[in-house]
């Protein structure tokens, strides 16, 4: 399929697919692996595509980075593809460290990479794959071996089965987001670039600029759009590099230009090298002597060091800095976490998922942006009328943002295990009851709600014996509380309910008889009886005990602690906390 016939129709996919999929996808399970290459057998075909015992193969969940590595620079992994209903049924490979050959029932299927009489190859690109499979591929085994010399081997992000045109509807949902920040990106670039040419302020503009550039380049080139472009993984993992590596330069010379003395330095050194790098990494590259792959566990690690050092050397004068050079500041530290975020997923210290950081570089784009151009205006009043224009233009853009991130995103505020809402949607219904109970004047009630020593439940019955604990004691609030309530699970073994137009006298009342409820609640898991579950309360009430509806929280919460002290299985109510009862209670 062309590259740009493949853009066109996963757009049109995107503009009539609803947001569920017509045929679901299925995720790949029962991975096996071994290490090393497979043998030939007498008639010359690969040994280990035809066996069919356990012998050599080990269970894993991912096929990603098997134990013992060692000095293997081949693994063999191996399944069986699950049966479904699929018109076009594909295989979706999120990305291959390094290069591979996949099998079906024995069979060539796909081959990515080039590989030698030794099983070796060279650095092929960090692509998405998409797989055809043939009609009766259900219940067959694949087979694929992988060649890496890199730190990662085998299969890394996602790998499943689904619809041809489910998976560029897919690609294109994923990218849709990092396109239009990248072109908010290169927008940035160009303007600043244009200040920087015609201004007295070019240090500042110019290092806008480079950050911008840098970053659109980066985030577009590492979407999965940028290969239904242009099918080159190559050319597209040299820019993704290129801006990455550049990062580093633009931030420090940017924080460079607001600082002095030893910070300045230190940051000045910082970038410096940073430039050093990557002046190296590329003509080393042009020369043939590394591969992009392996320039980017040396400059993780360099990163990994320079960019908590940045945010350090940048809060050492952090009280003498203006308003907007400690939004820059709080700017780079959002960003600094998402990019060392991404990275421990790159590298496998933390678990698969896809770390938003083109948002991070978006909020570090927009401060820089609007700092420096505000620092300028006060000194070129012909820059007033493009500052004015700029600022409307990131308007538009965020506001179209906003609106595809609302559209492509799903939102859940229910708790999955108890099915009771949860603390992202207390904290907006807080807001929301607090808000109208100060406008009309009505009692808003909370009631903060604790098992007590529910951590002795998990440790002797086990975690699956406190789920059950926890999903009882959840139907029984739901049971327990009015219709207008609501009673939402904050995290482990604490609740929340909420009441509104309830009086102190009603919420102790609810309170003293949820106690005497769950006191009486007899619970069984796996034939097994459980002991007696008790809860403690605490209560608060607008305007009774507060100012303001939204201190509600923090009072029943000490409440609570009240509760607990005074030794669990009751209610208390804010009124009746003193404030010099401060011993420390155990966990539960």
């Amino acid at each position: 399929m062309r590259p740009c016939l493949a853009l066109l129709l996963s757009l049109l996919c995107l503009l009539a697919t609803p947001v569920a999929t017509a045929s679901p996808s299925q995720p790949i399970a029962g991975w096996e692996w071994r290490w090393g290459d497979s043998p030939v057998d007498p008639s010359g075909s690969l040994a280990w595509l035809n066996e069919t015992g356990e012998a050599g193969w080990q269970a894993i969940d991912f096929p990603s980075n098997p134990p013992d590595r060692q000095n293997h620079e081949i693994l063999w992994l191996r399944t069986v593809l699950p049966a479904g209903e699929w018109r076009d049924p594909v295989l979706y490979i999120y990305s291959i460290d390094l290069i591979a050959q996949f099998y079906l029932d024995g069979k060539p299927l796909y081959q990515y990479g080039e590989f030698d009489a030794r099983g070796r190859g060279e650095f092929a690109g960090w692509p998405w794959h998409m797989i055809e499979l043939p009609d009766d591929f259900a219940g067959k085994p694949l087979h694929i071996r992988v060649f890496s010399d890199y730190t990662d081997i085998g299969l890394w992000g996602e790998a499943m089965v689904l619809d041809r045109l489910d998976l560029l509807t897919l690609v294109m949902k994923r990218s849709w987001t990092d396109v239009v920040i990248s072109a908010f990106s290169l927008l940035v670039a160009l303007l600043a670039g244009c200040f920087a040419l015609v201004g007295t302020q070019r240090h500042s503009l110019g290092a806008v600029a480079l950050f911008s550039l840098a970053a659109s380049t980066m985030i577009f080139a590492e979407t999965q759009a940028s290969q239904l472009l242009v099918n080159r993984p190559l050319i597209w993992d040299g820019l993704a590099a290129a801006g990455y590596f550049i990062l580093p330069v633009g931030i420090g010379m940017l924080l460079t230009h607001w600082m002095t003395g030893v910070p300045q330095r230190c940051v000045q050194a910082l970038w410096r090298l940073h430039l050093t790098y990557l002046l190296g990494a590329v003509g080393l590259s042009q020369l043939g002597l590394v591969t992009i792959a392996s320039t980017y566990p040396p400059f993780d690690l360099m990163l990994a060091i320079t960019l908590p050092l940045m945010l350090a050397v940048s809060a050492w004068d952090f009280s003498r800095l203006k308003g907007e050079q400690r939004w820059i500041i709080g700017s780079f530290a959002i960003m600094a976490g998402l990019l060392l975020a991404d990275m421990a997923v790159a590298h496998g210290l933390l678990a698969w998922r896809q770390v938003p950081v083109s948002l991070g570089l978006l909020v570090f784009s927009l401060t820089i942006v609007g700092v420096s151009l505000w620092d300028y205006r006060r000194t070129q009043h012909q820059l007033t009328r493009l500052h004015h224009h700029l600022e409307e233009q990131v308007r538009t853009r965020t506001v179209e943002l906003d609106h595809l991130v609302r559209k492509l995103e799903e939102f859940s505020y229910e708790d999955p295990l108890t099915g009771l809402k949860n603390r992202r949607y207390f904290d907006e219904l807080m807001q929301h009851e607090a808000t109208r109970a100060d406008r009309e004047g009505t009692p808003l009630s909370l009631i903060m709600i604790d098992l007590d020593h529910f951590k002795q439940v998990n440790d002797r019955y086990g975690h699956a014996a406190g789920d059950s604990v926890l999903m009882s004691v959840a139907e029984l609030l739901k049971d327990h509380f009015r219709h207008a309530d609501v009673v939402c699970r904050l995290g482990g073994e604490e609740f929340v309910a909420l009441l509104p137009g309830a009086t102190t006298e009603s919420a102790e009342a609810r309170a003293q008889a949820l106690v005497e409820s769950v006191r009486q609640l007899r619970m069984r898991y796996a034939e097994m009886a459980l002991p007696t579950i008790t809860l403690s309360c605490g209560v608060a009430t607008y305007p009774c005990h507060a100012r303001e509806p939204i201190a509600l929280l923090g009072l029943a919460d000490k409440a609570l602690y009240q509760a607990k002290y005074g030794g669990r299985n009751r209610s208390a109510t804010w009124s009746a906390v003193t404030l010099d009862s401060s011993p420390s209670i155990a966990s539960g």
